[in-house]
């Protein structure tokens, strides 16, 4: 099935090396509609937050491998847009201020309450919602809507105006079922 636009924008990953509390919040959100993955220590919780579905990461700080902070500075760097969400019992003014100055959008201490990081991860969201959508993928495809170029397998494919409208209105309703007079009207006849 091709995901839509509203998975893409919904997954979370959560680097926590204790399994209650990464349970617990795997759960609770998912019970609020959000797709949580795990990862237990620094350095696969980086790759997975590299990955080009996540909306928002939650990080802990003190983890094996490779340190919260040290994460929370790569992913500064390579993905500048994605807001990471600290989560630690690290709490004292200073640790706050380092991990905000690091790069965290935003910064909780534990314990905390699982109503409350759900509005904040709401806010961090919010934004991203609001931002027009300028690319469109799936399958094998990719659509730049700014560009108008279309890649399928990471190769261009030339369409017409008319071809890149029906594409892109296709892709943009995903597993619906469109009428004849719908599409002839979204594509302009």
């Amino acid at each position: 099935m091709i995901p839509s636009i509203h998975d893409l924008v919904t997954e979370i990953v959560m680097i926590e090396d204790e399994p209650g509390i990464s349970d617990f919040v795997k759960r609770g959100l998912g019970a609020r509609g959000f797709r949580v993955s795990c990862a237990f220590d620094g350095d696969s919780g980086l790759e997975c937050a590299l990955g080009e579905r996540v909306a928002l990461v939650l990080l802990d700080l003190m983890l094996p491998g490779r340190p919260g902070l040290e994460i929370l500075t790569e992913l500064a760097q390579r993905r500048p847009g994605l807001p990471v969400i600290v989560l630690t019992a690290r709490g004292q003014l200073e640790d706050r201020v380092e991990g905000l100055d690091a790069g965290a959008a935003d910064y909780l201490v534990k314990p905390f309450m699982l109503a409350e990081l759900e509005a904040r991860i709401r806010a961090q969201l919010r934004p991203a919602r609001q931002a027009p959508l300028t690319e469109i993928r799936a399958g094998g495809l990719e659509m730049n809507l700014l560009t108008r170029q279309v890649l399928s397998g990471g190769r261009p494919v030339r369409l017409s105006n008319t071809e890149f409208e029906l594409l892109a209105y296709l892709m943009r309703n995903p597993g619906t079922a469109l009428s004849r007079e719908r599409i002839l009207r979204a594509v302009g006849g």
